[in-house]
């Protein structure tokens, strides 16, 4: 397996110079040289044959013990150094201090078709940025991460990839409910692969430790590096290289938005300075429409990442991101004026993107009533967010009457849907159909549209239980399917019809299958 190898981020920025591997403070460094824990019985049970491709390894190559030991950090690629980055974050909103790849570890960098990609390991094993934990990851979770990330690609949401999943042949011991009650689960490694995963706190820890000459730096090569075209690095570069950064983070939450996708822990370390979804852990995607809806269990209360929220959060982590480079520009009026431009911009870019979702393509003075509305409604009973849009696009003006029965597969309970409900939801279904009299498409074309913005398959928590309770078994054909399934979101797939379904009613309640810790 011989790969173009390059190391610009460690070549480019400064290395912590203690090389032990203990938890510790790091100061005065972007990174730490470490590397990965060796594997009892490692094995390679899935890989991603696009990202493959991208980084210039040939299927044959994918079979060999080399590969293996690689992807699962039993051995060290030629002339590479493996390291873990330093980095801080708010998390729930409150300043962490430092946190850092605590069971990520960077591989290498590979140069391949005029595309840079970080080859990164998550469970590989502990780092001076562990804290209190093992480094290492469990089954459960990396299945999840591993196919969350190509399902997110496939539907058109920024996001990091995965390369590889594989079993440690280790144990590991994890507390899944935080209850007191561990126990020991099957260890597992992802290879995750990204142009960058730096991170807002990346950037953040420099400026709370008044680092400035590292903040700098870690800049000024962050723009060389993924914001060339910016040019030279200056003051006016740094506020173009923000208003960028704000941008890309809008787009990411809007596409989240629009699919249902709800992140669960939108802490500054995990949000990607390229506007990439990044760190896989207790997400969720809308079974029922609620705004209010977050997967994360220890978020219950608060519900801060809720789904109705996230574009709130994405804007307040990007103060934080302005108030860590403020140092190095220090004029808070163009950071203000980007930051005060992103609510403008959030509000156009969502009412265009919900739009597009109910197959309306021009602008109507009424159009955000409607979409108020609709929402209202969806919030009246428990209502299938996915199957509800993707039913949407077989309606015409000709069923406007009896709109209410195409949809009826997107309730969770049809006994609920009460007459006043019907009325509210007929009362919609006529103003929808006038509305769309104001479109030049026909239906055919209509739907065509809405179905490449609406998609009929999505990782619904349930669905990915399923595929890790096969793999804990030892039966990783359920992965391979879904993985496949989830390459083709938009598509019909009329062989896969089963998996075009509300949530079943065991799973409403089951661990995995609703909410989720952080734990993995």
């Amino acid at each position: 397996m011989k790969l173009n190898i390059k190391n610009t981020f460690t070549k480019n920025l400064p290395a912590d110079p203690i090389l032990k591997n203990d938890r510790r403070q790091v100061e005065g460094a972007v990174f730490s040289y470490t590397e990965p824990k060796k594997t009892k019985a490692p094995k390679v049970i899935h890989t991603s044959p696009e990202m493959l491709y991208a980084l210039g390894i040939s299927e044959k190559e994918v079979q060999s013990d080399f590969f293996r030991d690689v992807v699962t950090g039993n051995k060290i690629y030629p002339n590479t150094q493996p390291f873990a980055m330093c980095y801080g974050g708010h998390q729930f909103g409150n300043w962490a201090g430092q946190l850092g790849d605590g069971r990520a570890i960077n591989l290498f960098e590979v140069e391949h078709q005029q595309k840079n990609w970080k080859v990164q390991l998550k469970g590989a094993g502990e780092t001076p940025y562990s804290r209190t934990a093992d480094g290492l990851a469990v089954l459960r979770s990396s299945v999840r991460e591993y196919l969350c990330s190509e399902a997110m690609f496939h539907l058109g949401v920024p996001t990091t990839r995965a390369l590889s999943l594989s079993l440690s042949g280790d144990k590991v011991l994890r507390d899944v409910l935080y209850n007191g009650n561990p126990a020991y689960e099957k260890g597992a490694i992802v290879s995750r692969v990204s142009p960058s995963f730096l991170r807002f706190g990346n950037f953040e820890i420099f400026a709370a430790r008044n680092d400035k000459n590292n903040l700098k730096a870690l800049v000024d090569y962050t723009i060389k590096h993924h914001f060339a075209h910016l040019g030279n690095p200056s003051k006016e570069t740094y506020i173009l290289f923000f208003k960028e950064v704000v941008n890309s983070t809008l787009k990411m939450i809007i596409d989240w938005q629009r699919v249902g996708f709800v992140h669960g822990v939108m802490n500054t370390d995990n949000m990607s300075i390229l506007g990439l979804t990044i760190d896989y852990g207790p997400y969720g995607w809308l079974e029922g429409f609620d705004f209010g809806w977050t997967p994360n269990t220890t978020d219950k209360q608060n519900k801060r990442y809720r789904y109705g929220n996230q574009p709130n959060i994405g804007l307040w982590n990007l103060y934080q991101l302005a108030n860590a480079l403020y140092p190095i520009i220090n004029d808070a009026a163009p950071l203000e004026e980007i930051l005060n431009a992103y609510k403008v911009d959030y509000e156009t870019a969502s009412l265009k993107m919900m739009q597009s979702k109910l197959g309306l393509f021009t602008n109507h003075k009424d159009d955000l009533l409607l979409i108020q509305q609709l929402e209202e409604n969806l919030h009246l009973v428990e209502t299938d967010m996915t199957i509800f849009f993707r039913q949407l696009g077989n309606f015409t003006k000709e069923s406007s009457l009896d709109a209410l029965n195409s949809i009826k597969k997107s309730f969770y309970n049809l006994s609920a849907v009460s007459n006043d409900v019907k009325s509210k939801w007929q009362s919609w279904f006529l103003k929808y159909a006038d509305r769309l009299e104001k479109e030049s498409f026909s239906d055919a074309e209509r739907k065509e549209r809405m179905n490449a913005i609406n998609p009929k398959y999505v990782l619904r928590n349930y669905m990915a239980q399923l595929a890790i309770d096969a793999a804990d078994n030892g039966d990783y054909t359920l992965i391979d399917e879904l993985f496949l399934l989830l390459k083709k979101p938009y598509a019909e797939q009329p062989e896969n019809e089963k998996w075009f379904a509300k949530r079943p009613e065991w799973a409403r309640n089951k661990v995995g299958c609703s909410m989720l810790s952080c734990s993995s």
